[in-house]
């Protein structure tokens, strides 16, 4: 029992320890513990059907199992009551996976009330805050609270304290193909490539500069210079414009299009006078484009 107590970490044992609940059924005390620490059978906490994360590095999570077996869980999971001695899990998957690792038979958890939603949204607001989550992840993360959860990109800002660009950004590379996406989660190709990439609308051209990511181990601005030469269109690559502009009208529209993070054509008349395109792909990449203007 002893040993049990250890593993549990000093404080938390020593938090439920002497508890006057101890002396009510398990029921009332887990009723009356909602809202508080309580320490839950593992074998009775369900995984949890929302969670955003698939991969968990095996190495570690070896290395969390021993840091619990000599410090215990420091934070507690989160979970949900579904029934008697049955609980869902909303937060914590790492942590309750490493604890069968170490051997626990027990974990110190948050219960909570929440629904279906609440515990989506949860799960995924808690995984945006940790730093080991690859940038598809936190992708897939904002993705899913915005349409799953039905939260604006303005309050979405507020709450995982990011400013609406960057959420932009993550959300769009979920466009980029499957091939360049997987690239991103396996660490091939850094987040600052990726970007690079976003700014070329056609699959192919994308495809084609990633390649050659790969095969020449391109810094991210010779990725960035290489999409600004490239051209969207298919039929159009490897030709020149029909009207070329002016060099100093082509480093502005360069400027922009760096500043942007998106694609843009000037088209300057004789007389100076001229049109600036910026096309958008949503309602959210428009308001990326405005706070970039306005930053």
């Amino acid at each position: 029992m002893s040993g049990k107590k250890k593993a549990l970490g000093r404080g938390l044992s020593a938090l439920l320890e002497g508890s006057e609940l101890e002396e009510a059924p398990r029921e009332v005390q887990i009723n009356q513990l909602v809202g508080s620490v309580a320490m839950i059978t593992i074998d009775d906490i369900e995984s949890n059907p929302y969670q955003p994360r698939t991969d968990f590095d095996r190495a570690e999570l070896a290395d969390l199992a021993m840091s619990i077996q000599h410090q215990g869980i420091i934070q507690p999971v989160t979970i949900r009551k579904l029934g008697p001695d049955r609980f869902q899990l909303i937060a914590g998957e790492r942590r309750l996976k490493a604890a069968r690792v170490a051997g626990l038979t027990e974990v110190p958890a948050y219960i909570r009330v929440a629904n279906d939603e609440q515990m989506l949204e949860m799960a995924l607001v808690e995984n945006i805050q940790r730093e080991d989550l690859n940038p598809i992840e936190v992708a897939i993360c904002f993705q899913r609270l915005m349409e799953e959860c039905q939260i604006r990109q303005e309050e979405l800002s507020q709450r995982v304290g990011k400013d609406r660009s960057t959420i932009s950004n993550y959300v769009r590379l979920l466009k980029l193909p499957a091939e360049i996406q997987i690239a991103i989660r396996e660490k091939k190709i850094t987040m600052g490539h990726a970007r690079a990439l976003i700014t070329l609308e056609e699959a192919p051209a994308q495809l084609r500069i990633f390649k050659q990511i790969l095969s020449k181990n391109l810094s991210v601005r010779e990725v960035e210079a290489l999409s600004r030469a490239a051209h969207t269109s298919p039929s159009a690559q490897g030709k020149q414009t029909r009207e070329e502009l002016p060099p100093r009208y082509s480093e502005l529209q360069e400027r922009l299009k760096s500043r942007l993070n998106t694609r843009v054509r000037l088209q300057v008349n004789r007389k100076g006078a001229g049109t600036i395109t910026i096309p958008f792909q949503s309602e959210e990449d428009l308001k990326r484009i405005f706070d970039q203007l306005e930053s």
